[in-house]
């Protein structure tokens, strides 16, 4: 049959699939794993019938091959699967090449890769038909290997294969992948046959699995299905059709057939199984096709016929879907309809599936070729041993490297690593070995082949045992080691015994055994491990016995004593020294001090007990001090000890103490140590103390005094004490020493207090303080007051002088304000106090020093004391600097001296005038007529600052008003307020050619006149209507309302209708028909009611029923009005920090519009404002203001008929600097507009 071309096997392969002669096409068979000298064995198990089920038509592209190396007419192994050109790229500089071997010889395919552009090494695997992975399979028949060369930058993989079988032929593929790279390149193997003839085989071997990448890999590996059943002898059976035996037996007994005939790929056999059983169509084209599967021995010839309906159609054979052609192998033959195929000297390559097409259909079948049976020609033998000795069962089969089973009491052996057990095969020949046979091994053990079983019993015994070296008695002290040896003439576990109770291994007992030496240790012997001692050997009736005896030397124990085995007693104590002591025997004690023993009676004495000795004193004396001598004795030697007894008590007392110094409310006093410490270090000393005339002592002090030296204080200034002193030892406390001679506290004040220059004038400088802040019991006799100059001699001072200028850095605070420290300094501006007391004494001090100057020239100012808190040093040369310090004294002397912080330049300095308006004067001062009117007005100006008053721009009567002027304020004085008082007073403070101003209105007010003329307008029913004209004088002070008062003509009693009544007309409403009445008026102020009313004259009465009452017609009244503030705004000054209000009335109808303004901008949506109106009262609260918040503020109504304004100023006190202004968040642009206003604001006051 010709060769199909290429383009013939793409119409094939693209033909549509022809019917098959079963229900589905049958995939082809697992690829054959690569087996040891000729075993051959089924791929891995089909578990996914989508890998291993080829396509519908059971046909796949032949792979193109180079130079191929198959026989004409042999089948090629399938191609792998193809995978997507767009994954396909060139990674192989040199691809393994197709080759022949001979069975038995080796082979090597060699693949190149290039890592040029590769960041690491590719991944290689190779693969025999298309899908067994032989990384698997690597032993001793398959090798993989991989090199890297640097300077080429090669990968080398090689695969080779070592002694090959004629299994080993067939399709092969390498393939490489490194991320998304991929390339393969198939090729194939030919194992031509050796000249020897090939042993008949059966077809069961198809079926049997090898070995995983281990040493004997491809060797027949027994599956782990196969239970443990009875291994008997087998005779030769007859050749048996296992298929048959399938297809009839019931599922259950498949592993029983699949064992009996040495099937192991149970799994394989059953999918084959079940292809076979699936229904067979009729077929068109196939009058009679192939039989399910066919058998035939190794080295066999079979033959396939089919009968086709139409003998005209082309038929074809495949093998593993490669196309069959004719040679020495395969013939073809044809027989009218019939079609054979013969397939002569059968191997295992040839174990396949086959397929014949005719057309469009197909008809397939199995071929199993089948190895001969393993025989076992020499079996086991019965062997006898000792335990440890080594051991070897052997027995050899029919076939070289063939899969034999060993057995253990029926249990199956394998060849793990870590079993006892070692199986060695030697061709034919296979050995069971156990290195050291133990008494478990006892057992028959039986090895099992294809063909054949045997078995044997082993059996173990101990050897005879024979004491080497046996343990010996020993005697051993108290904590050394205990060291017990034997030695056997076996190498076998043991067991320590003592007294009869098991010894077990601890961290204190230490077992060792190495061969046929046995150690039993004990680091340290106690008195506990003395006993009997005794070794037993396992698995022997035998003991090794031996005694350890401890003994321990005497011993004290004097851990408990002090340094040097010192015992402290105190005096008139009883003393009971308990001295531990140990030693095996119990030893013997006994006492002594120098010459004398110690017996067991009288006030000293001892006290012997198993484990302890007592030295007993009853009552301790200080004769009893000095070292007693314990001796301990026993069969294992002695022991001895000096032991010191120092008897202690309490100290002496000390000598009276003496006071060498004395305060305000303290002293100083120091003592000698008392001359005997008791026999105990002086630990320290308590003092007491007490007022002379009383007997209470008071304890100063609760931890002891270390020194002798001790400082009472918190006394009462001027109260006579007394002091004693306690010495304190271990023991105790002494008896107190004898008093001290009385004493008083005194001290003298401390210093004068706020020290200020008040007032400086070319030859004069007036200084005031205030009383010191502590006089004491002493009192006070008077001042000093002392000057010195600051010239060329003194210049050394400048520095500290200019240091003090930065006092208030250190905790200086500015003078109060209420007029005593406002006297002037260097510039007449401000003074500087003392430092706050919050300052530490250390700085205080300091701080003192730095400002006293270093000269003792200071002049006397006053030779008299002066009681005064103010005084005036004359005599000074005009423009000189002096330093002026001010000291307090008493009858304890003169206190510390005050020093005033900055040298005082003697000459007259002009200070612009300030006139310091009061708040309340800012308003209308308003007072009723009779009232006394002491307005006091400070001021600021030197010198002889000149003060002017003017009521309305004329000078004041001072008849009438008086005018009292001081140097820092003026009082304006009324002792009688008068209506012709009110006014507007100018007051006017000159400083030579420096001015200012200020303004106050009084307004002096008293109670209205009556109102003018009331008319009675109309009258109707019960009422009547009144109007009248506003008084001529108001007091002074707005009308705030009229009083309406009735009378009955019959009776004249008058009667209140209305009060607090505004308008000038009224009804007066409810009046009794048939009355006649008069009405009178009275206008109201803030003083009150007018003293006289104005009545009508004439009288209204009210008409009986019947009178027709005529309605009046009124015009509608216009109440519209523009806005008009009826109380404006005025100046206020506000403290920073302190939330400020602005208050001002409008009214107006319709309800003006109220909108607020600072320095002619609208306040909108500024949280610092908050605006209230209430009842034409219209409020502006500024939230905690900053001299930033002054300036010109303005209240704007408007309404339909017009707009009013009203302004004040508003200034802040308290500036802030740049910095503070800048930290609250105000913009550095407005700070800056802001600190020129204030500069410009000091500039126009100058």
């Amino acid at each position: 049959m010709p060769e199909p071309t290429k383009k013939d096997e793409t119409e094939t392969e693209s033909a549509p699939p022809a019917p098959a002669t079963e229900t589905e096409s049958a995939p082809p068979p697992p690829e054959l794993k690569i087996t040891q000298e000729g075993g051959t064995e089924k791929g891995k198990d089909e578990d996914d019938t989508s890998v291993s089920t080829p396509p519908a038509d059971g046909l796949s592209k032949p792979a193109e091959r180079k130079d191929s190396v198959w026989s004409v007419g042999e089948g090629a192994p399938e191609e792998t699967e193809k995978r997507d050109d767009s994954q396909r790229s060139t990674l192989f500089v040199e691809k393994p090449q197709s080759g022949s071997v001979s069975v038995g010889g080796n082979i090597t395919f060699i693949a190149k890769v290039e890592a040029k552009d590769l960041l690491r090494k590719p991944n290689v695997k190779w693969f025999k038909g298309k899908w067994m992975d032989l990384a698997s399979k690597a032993g001793k028949h398959l090798q993989l290997k991989e090199s890297f060369e640097r300077h080429t930058k090669i990968h080398t993989f090689e695969m080779h294969i070592i002694k090959a079988k004629e299994n080993y032929a067939g399709n092969y593929r390498c393939e490489v992948s490194y991320k998304d790279k991929f390339d393969s390149c198939s090729f194939d193997l030919e194992v031509t046959e050796s000249s020897q003839a090939a042993p008949s085989i059966d077809i069961r071997s198809a079926f049997k699995r090898s070995g995983d990448g281990q040493d004997d890999a491809g060797e027949l590996d027994f599956s782990g299905l196969l239970k443990r059943r009875e291994v008997k002898q087998q005779e030769e059976e007859p050749e048996v059709d296992v298929w048959e035996l399938l297809k009839n037996a019931n599922p259950s007994e498949y592993e029983k057939i699949a064992f009996q005939y040495g099937i192991t790929d149970l799994r394989g056999m059953l999918k084959r199984l079940k292809r076979m059983r699936r229904e067979v169509k009729k077929s068109a084209a196939f009058a009679k096709g192939l039989d399910p599967a066919y058998q035939v021995d190794k080295g066999g010839k079979v033959r396939f016929m089919v009968e086709l309906a139409d003998p005209t159609v082309e038929l074809k054979w495949y093998k593993n879907g490669q196309e069959i052609r004719p040679s020495a192998k395969y013939i073809f033959e044809h027989k009218g309809n019939q079609r054979i195929l013969f397939i002569n000297n059968c191997s295992m390559t040839d174990d396949a599936r086959y397929y014949v097409t005719a057309g469009d259909e197909k008809c397939s079948t199995e071929l199993f070729v089948r190895d001969p049976p393993i025989l076992v020609t020499k079996g086991l033998e019965d062997t006898s041993t000792y335990v440890g000795e080594r051991v070897e069962l052997s027995c050899e089969v029919s076939e070289d490297d063939a899969n034999v089973k060993w057995f253990k009491n029926g249990v199956e052996l394998t060849n793990e690593p870590k079993s006892r057990y070692r199986i060695k095969v030697e061709g034919k020949k296979h050995t069971l070995i156990i290195e050291e046979a133990a008494k478990n091994d006892n057992a028959t053990y039986s090895v099992m082949t294809t063909g054949g079983q045997s078995e044997a019993k082993l059996s173990v015994d101990l050897r005879p045992l024979k004491i080497s070296l046996a343990l010996e008695d020993q005697t051993v002290r108290l904590g050394q080691e205990i060291h017990l040896k034997c030695e056997i003439s076996e190498n076998v576990e043991g067991k320590w015994y003592k007294n009869g109770q098991l010894v077990e291994a601890s961290d204190r007992v230490k077992l060792y055994h190495k061969g046929r030496i046995h150690r039993f240790v004990i680091a340290s012997a106690a008195v506990d491990d003395e006993g009997e001692y005794m070794f037993v050997p396992d698995a022997y009736n035998i003991n090794i016995p031996c005694k350890v005896h401890v003994v321990d030397p005497p011993k004290l124990h004097l851990d408990g004593l002090g340094e040097g085995n010192t015992v402290t007693v105190v005096a008139g104590s009883k003393l009971r020294l308990e001295i531990p002591i140990t030693g095996e025997p119990t030893p013997k004690v006994m006492w002594s001090r120098g010459d004398k023993w110690i017996t067991d009676s009288g006030r000293i004495r001892a006290e012997t007990y198993s484990d302890s000795s007592c030295l007993v004193i009853d009552t301790a004396e200080r004769e009893d001090s000095g070292p007693f001598r314990i001796m301990l004795k026993n069969e294992a030697g002695e022991d001895t000890a000096l032991i010191n007894i120092k008897v202690v008590d309490v100290p002496d007392p000390p000598q009276a103490p003496n006071v060498t110094e004395v305060g305000e409310d303290w002293c100083v006093m120091t003592w000698e140590p008392p001359a005997n410490d008791g026999g105990s270090p002086i630990l320290g000393y308590f003092i007491e103390r007490k007022k002379k005339q009383s007997s209470r002592w008071m304890r100063l002090n609760f931890e002891l005094c270390k020194e002798t030296t001790f400082e009472p204080k918190k006394m009462i200034e001027g109260v006579a004490y007394e002091v004693r002193v306690f010495a304190v030892n271990a023991i105790g406390i002494s008896k107190p020493s004898m008093p001290s001679k009385s004493f008083v506290p005194l001290a003298v004040t401390s210093p004068p207090t706020l020290l200020a220059v008040d007032g400086v004038t070319d030859t004069t400088v007036t200084m005031k303080w205030r009383p010191p802040d502590h006089i004491g019991a002493a009192g006070l006799d008077g001042y000093v007051v002392e000057y010195c100059f600051e010239g060329s001699k003194y210049s050394h001072f400048k520095a500290e002088i200019n240091q003090s200028q930065n006092l208030k850095q250190q905790g200086f605070v500015q003078a109060s304000s209420d007029g005593f420290s406002q006297g002037i300094s260097t510039d007449l501006s401000e003074e500087l106090v003392e430092p706050s007391f919050n300052m530490k004494e250390a700085e205080r001090s300091s701080l003192k020093e730095n400002l006293i100057p270093k000269t003792d020239q200071w002049i006397v100012a006053n030779p008299e004391l002066t009681d005064k808190t103010k005084f005036t040093i004359t005599g000074l040369p005009t423009g000189s600097k002096i330093l002026v310090r001010v000291k307090a004294v008493n009858a304890a002397g003169e206190s510390e001296p005050r020093y005033h912080p900055q040298p005082i330049l003697v000459k007259e300095v002009i200070e612009p005038p300030k006139i310091r308006l009061p708040r309340h004067l800012k308003q209308t001062y308003t007072r009723r007529v009779g009232e006394t009117v002491n307005l006091v007005i400070p001021f600021q100006g030197r010198p002889r600052a000149k003060v002017s008053w003017q009521k309305n721009g004329s000078p004041i009567d001072k008849n009438q008003i008086n005018i009292r002027n001081t140097e820092n304020d003026t009082i304006i004085f009324i002792r009688k307020a008068e209506r012709n008082h009110s006014g507007e007073y100018n007051m006017k403070v000159e400083v030579e050619n420096l001015v200012d101003k200020a303004t106050i209105d009084i307004q002096i007010v008293d109670r209205p006149g009556p109102p003018e003329v009331v008319t009675i307008d109309d009258v109707w029913g019960e009422n009547v209507n009144l109007s009248w004209k506003p008084p001529k004088d108001d007091g002074n002070a707005a009308i705030t309302g009229y009083t309406i008062q009735k009378a009955d003509k019959k009776s004249m009693e008058w009667f209140t209708v209305m009060e607090h009544y505004h308008r000038t007309s009224a009804t007066i409403n409810e009046l009794i028909i048939g009355n006649e009445y008069y009405f009178r008026i009275f206008a109201e102020n803030i003083c009150g009611l007018s003293e006289d009313a104005t009545m009508t004259k004439e009288s209204a009465l009210i008409a009986k029923d019947g009178k027709v009452y005529k309605y009046p017609v009124y015009d509608d009244f216009d109440f519209t009005e523009q806005p008009l503030f009826t109380q404006p705004l005025v100046n206020t000054f506000a403290v920073a920090g302190y939330n400020a209000t602005l208050n001002c009335s409008v009214r107006g109808n319709p309800k003006p519009k109220i909108t607020w303004l600072k320095n002619k901008v609208v306040i909108m949506d500024d949280p610092k404002y908050r605006m209230f109106s209430n009842q034409g009262v219209c409020t502006l609260e500024i939230r905690k203001p900053s001299p930033y918040d002054g300036g010109t503020y303005t209240c704007r109504a408007v309404n339909a008929l017009g707009e009013a304004e009203v302004d004040c100023k508003l200034e802040v006190k308290g500036g802030l600097s740049f910095f503070r202004l800048l930290m609250d968040g105000v913009p550095p642009h407005i700070i800056d507009s802001y600190m020129r206003e204030v500069q410009a604001g000091k500039t126009e006051g100058k």
